[in-house]
């Protein structure tokens, strides 16, 4: 059985002929491989390489039984956001009241915008985390909303609705396209989300509408691919390859392009396993994984190849195009590194100093490089210098001086162990699989890599991988284990995926189970598990996939000219003239400060404050991106938010609070309505007989609970106190200041409402921990997420019970790390954020291990760092200058409750010394963009930079606050708080600019 596989590249277009009969041949089966180059149509580059390997194989068309391609056309009409292959989309929620404070197309750059977004609609329908329905589907809503698509003219329909992977029945999501399609006709596309993302709404509603708006080019596209395939007189299926290294049908990826957008990393890597003898087979029993570095010309691409022989999945978003998306693709990290790098030698202080890249001569090595008669000193032509590889003519690099040539691939050695060190997921060495033109550059031997294996064949594993891609079948789902055995459950998902896998052309034969995840989800109590599992198997020769399909057939071979160049250059012009005003200079950027000395609220001062929330959040409080979004798009609706200082409003003014409380993994799916907050609160004021409020503030600072007063001010048209009762973030309703102090109506009376009717008030309580057990279990039963609203406060009590200017502190912070960004001094980042407040640096590092377990609802677990060593340094600099001293078999270990609860630094001898603890605030940051880390981002490799901030004497200078939010709050009896520093005021904003 003969297969055929091409990879289509920015620069080449590779293809190869293997038999698989003889894949225990040293040739693996390879018959025959091309390398032509890539043309503008895709499909010539394509039919020339098919035709080449055919012919040099002496095989006729007849035999071949499959032809797999890997593409990169599609992303590239989204990077280039090319107005001639991307089509307006119009979207339909399914959420009932949910999300409207999040509207689709809310974080899509301006540009992209304007080419995509045709029609936004809200509807009934959506599930719960438990799968019950917010509100069944209403179908005179969708017949309404199919009457103004209509009269748009949009051919391009997503469906979204809230936790539609969970519709394994179809309800709402299929329900609503087949009223779609009935109403509008056979021409028009629907993407369902389901079948593109998984669980996060706005992110899988951003990869369907990607994939919708590229639909009609895919269909053209693929139909180009078919007809050159028809060219060659080839009879067999053709198919794509995904981007988590599987097989779709043509037709299939019609319907789902976004499913083969990054399939060419992908390709490299499972190309290289196979080439290398390193099956699936021999890697799940090893029970290792395995990295791939691909090098070319200009990049180095690295991979991970998990037992499964599957590639490691990215994390759980990626931004594709300015957009985040969690559509299932590689987990892939570049380094400019390459066989055309460019290597200068110049002399410093210490020496001579010899850097390799990050220029290129690229795809011009043979004209620019030295041992091809060029000016350039390349990395290739080190290697050639060395006596390590014959190319071109080496007497043209005989007058490169042996110091340069040891400082070079010094210097390429120590980039390639810096890239593996980062994608690997522990400390052991690993193998290492070699593949690409520019491989040659790579040394024999690398720290950290117990293996280095370079397969025949290395320059096409990408079309390799593309030839014997497998297919798969995939069910990612929540279930509820409580009173259930978790073993009969996953049996049962199991076999779903088998089936799903088969369904999808694979033989039965070989189909199994390659991967099993399982998530529990925090801040629930009634067990909520996310099960993932993956079946797998080989392309079954009985598969016969139609080379034509309905919609293919359809594609209409259109000009793509003038009409498509007038919309892109007004696109162009528009995004150009949008820019330009949006341009802030933050160096010069002042806050507006009102006459009546308030602070009005600019889309800067948001995007510092959500910044700052993620510092002052300590690993938890969730994320404060989807909440910025929420404010943002409040600001962009024409709507004010205004910030009052405490010391300029009257003491007996009031003040609603706010916030949420819930899974965040529900948080990212049951984007908030807008009338959580508003009906916890109007409830409790009716029942306190309060009739009217001066404001909002928020509970916590701490993560996307300090953005929601905002949220809530703007809909209401009130102001928000720059005031928080907490000034961080715990994991408890009672540990706020108020709750510790146990002030009258600190924790109670309490309102909490889903924003679709159910509300309720808590009156009184037994005790604070009673106000925390009742209202997490009524959370649940609300789909855990509720907004809550504890008893409203005069002025005087939020500031005698919270922590003034705390908004003016985030804002300080998020500016600090934006300043230092901006001028590239990233180093400078925890200094400027300690000048802010008191504190410590205690530690500069990467994370070497985590642990992690979900107990009674909460994360629990430790992160471990280990110093850097000074090789690992990326520029060659002192990590800080003012580090907790330390040496360099130290290890910092952070244990969390969800939030950080203290830092102790280990010793070799296993001697242990606790360096800082709650109350005071512990962060970690990645070192690499200075942004906060939350706890479910630790992962193995990751630069980190962990800093220690003073907490508020509420918390840290009295028994009731030590109590309540100090070492012995979490069991930590045996633990001593010490203070890292003396507490800092924050300075008022009002104050400071309004002067």
């Amino acid at each position: 059985m003969l297969r055929i596989g091409v990879d289509v590249g920015g620069t080449n277009t590779d293809g190869v002929l293997i038999d698989v009969t003889r894949l225990r041949e040293p040739s693996r089966g390879v018959l025959a491989h091309y390398k032509s180059a890539t043309t503008p149509d895709v499909s010539t580059g394509i039919e020339i390489a098919v035709r080449e390997v055919l012919k040099l194989a002496a095989v006729p068309p007849s035999e071949v039984s499959s032809v797999s391609i890997g593409t990169t056309a599609f992303i590239n009409a989204v990077l280039e956001r090319d107005a001639r292959r991307l089509a307006k989309v119009a979207v339909i929620r399914l959420c009932g009241p949910y999300t409207r404070q999040c509207p689709p197309f809310i974080d899509f750059p301006k540009r992209l915008r304007a080419l995509t977004e045709g029609h936004v609609g809200y509807v009934d329908g959506g599930f719960e985390i438990d799968g019950r329905e917010i509100l069944p589907l209403n179908e005179q809503q969708v017949i309404a909303q199919c009457a103004i698509i209509k009269e748009k003219g949009l051919k391009n329909v997503v469906l979204s609705g809230i936790y539609s992977p969970l519709d394994n029945e179809g309800k709402h999501e299929a329900a609503a396209k087949v009223i779609i399609e009935r109403e509008l006709g056979p021409s028009i596309n629907v993407v369902c989300s389901r079948d593109v993302g998984q669980v996060g709404l706005l992110e899988r509603e951003n990869a369907s509408i990607l994939n919708a708006s590229i639909l009609t080019f895919a269909q053209r596209t693929i139909r180009g691919f078919q007809k050159a395939i028809k060219a060659l007189d080839l009879t067999c299926p053709l198919f794509l390859t995904q981007n988590d290294g599987t097989l779709t049908t043509a037709a299939s990826a019609a319907r789902l392009p976004i499913r083969t957008f990054a399939s060419g990393p992908t390709n490299s890597m499972r190309g290289a396993a196979f080439l290398s003898g390193l099956d699936e087979q021999k890697a799940a029993e090893q029970r290792k994984s395995t990295i791939v570095v691909d090098v070319g010309g200009t990049t180095s691409d690295v991979g991970v190849l998990l037992p499964s022989g599957f590639p490691r999945q990215a994390a759980s978003f990626i931004e594709v195009g300015g957009v985040r998306t969690n559509f299932a693709m590689a987990d892939v990290q570049s380094i400019a590194l390459g066989g055309g790098s460019i290597v200068r030698a110049s002399q410093s202080d210490k020496g001579l100093r010899v850097t390799v890249g990050p220029e290129s001569v690229g795809h011009n090595i043979t004209r620019d490089a030295k041992v091809f008669g060029g000016s350039s000193l390349t990395s290739s032509d080190l290697v050639v210098a060395s006596g390590r590889a014959e190319l071109g003519d080496k007497t043209k690099v005989s007058d490169v001086s042996a110091e340069v040539i040891s400082h070079g691939m010094h210097r390429i050695k120590k980039l390639l162990e810096g890239i593996i060190d980062k994608m690997k997921t522990s400390p052991e060495d690993i193998t290492v699989l070699l593949v690409g033109g520019g491989s040659i550059i790579a040394p024999d031997e690398l720290a950290g890599v117990k293996e280095i294996i370079r397969p025949p064949f290395f320059s096409v594993a990408n079309a390799v991988g593309a030839a014997m891609a497998k297919v798969a079948g995939e069910i990612d789902t929540i279930e509820f284990l409580a009173g259930r055995n978790i073993h009969t459950v996953v049996e049962s998902i199991k076999e779903q995926a088998i089936k799903k896998a088969i369904e999808s052309g694979a033989d039965p034969a070989t189909t199994k189970i390659v991967e099993v995840i399982n998530l529990p989800v925090q801040y629930v109590t009634n067990e909520a598990t996310r099960i993932i599992v993956k079946a797998a198997g080989d392309l079954s020769p009985q598969t016969v996939a139609s080379l034509e399909d309905a919609a293919l057939a359809s594609a209409e071979d259109v000009d793509e000219g003038a009409e498509g160049e007038k919309a892109l250059a007004d696109a162009a012009a528009a995004e150009d003239a949008a820019e330009a005003e949006a341009q802030v200079d933050i160096d010069a950027y002042k806050p507006t400060i009102l006459p009546n000395r308030t602070w009005k609220l600019s889309e800067v001062d948001l995007e510092w404050i959500a910044e700052g929330c993620g510092v002052l959040g300590t690993g938890g409080g969730g994320s404060p991106y989807p909440p910025f979004l929420m404010a943002r798009q409040a600001l962009r609706d024409g709507k004010d938010i205004i910030v009052v200082d405490p010391d300029y409003v009257d003491e007996k003014d009031v003040f609603i609070r706010c916030s949420f409380m819930g899974s965040p993994s529900v948080s990212s799916e049951r984007l908030q309505g807008g009338d959580e907050i508003p009906a916890s609160a109007r409830a409790l004021m009716k029942y306190l007989g309060i009739d009217d409020f001066t404001g909002a503030i928020s509970e916590e600072i701490g993560g996307g609970n300090g953005i929601q007063p905002m949220i809530v001010a703007a809909e209401m048209g009130k102001s928000v106190l720059d005031c928080d009762l907490m000034g961080r973030a715990y994991p408890n309703m009672y540990q706020t200041i108020p709750g510790a102090y146990n002030i009258p109506m600190g924790l109670w009376p309490a309102g909490i409402s889903d924003g679709v009717g159910n509300t309720l008030v808590m009156p009184t309580a037994r005790n604070a921990k009673a106000v925390e057990d009742i209202l997490r279990v009524v959370t649940t039963e609300m789909g855990s997420k509720a907004g809550v609203s504890m008893a409203p406060l005069d002025r005087k009590t939020c500031v005698d019970y919270g922590v003034p200017h705390s908004v003016s502190q985030a804002w300080r912070i998020g500016r600090a790390i934006a300043l230092r960004r901006k001028h590239n001094d990233l180093k400078g980042i925890p200094k400027a954020i300690l000048e802010l407040q008191n504190g410590a640096c205690l530690f500069v590092g990467k994370v070497v291990d985590v642990q992690r377990e979900v107990r009674k609802g909460f994360t629990w677990g430790q992160v471990t760092i280990v110093p850097l060593q000074e090789e690992e340094e990326e520029d060659g600099g002192s990590a800080s200058s003012f580090t907790l001293p330390v040496s360099a078999d130290d290890k910092l270990i952070i244990p969390f409750q969800n939030e950080n609860l203290y830092a102790y630094i280990e010793s070799a001898s296993g001697e242990k010394k606790i360096h800082t603890t709650v109350p005071d605030l512990i962060t970690v940051l990645d070192s690499q963009n200075g942004a906060a880390l939350g706890t479910p981002d630790y992962r193995y490799g990751l630069r980190v930079t962990v800093i220690a901030l003073a907490g508020h004497p509420s918390w840290t200078a009295t028994p009731e606050g030590l109590e309540c939010g100090g070492p012995s709050a979490f069991g930590l009896n045996d633990v001593p708080f010490t203070p890292v520093a003396a507490y800092k005021d924050p300075v008022s904003v009002i104050k400071e600019y309004g002067a």
